[in-house]
């Protein structure tokens, strides 16, 4: 009985042909527990948030190139926009001063 503990090719393709295929459940992932005093929970700074002054000169993503026309105690500016004057809130994410 030569080779009695080795398949043969022919043997693993026979047995392969009778299995059940089922679809495996997607692995959940384990809680992880909360460290007060790790350096990855920190959470990031925000940017301060840029000052404008009177006549300055901003571009905006939606509107365009303008300028400060007013400041409103650092909540809001109106900025005019060639003919349009629009009114911009806090924080000025898509406003840049040029």
């Amino acid at each position: 009985m030569a080779g009695a503990g080795n398949w043969s090719s022919r043997n693993q393709w026979r047995w392969l042909g009778r299995r059940i295929l089922e679809v495996m459940k997607p692995a959940r992932a384990a809680t992880r527990r909360f460290l007060p005093a790790s350096p990855f929970n920190a959470y990031p700074a925000d940017p301060p948030i840029e000052q404008f002054a009177v006549q300055d000169q901003v571009t905006h993503d939606k509107y365009g190139l303008g300028r400060v026309i007013r400041v409103e105690d650092d909540t809001a500016l109106i900025v005019e926009f060639g003919s349009r004057q629009v009114r911009i809130l806090s924080p000025f994410a898509k406003l840049t001063k040029l």
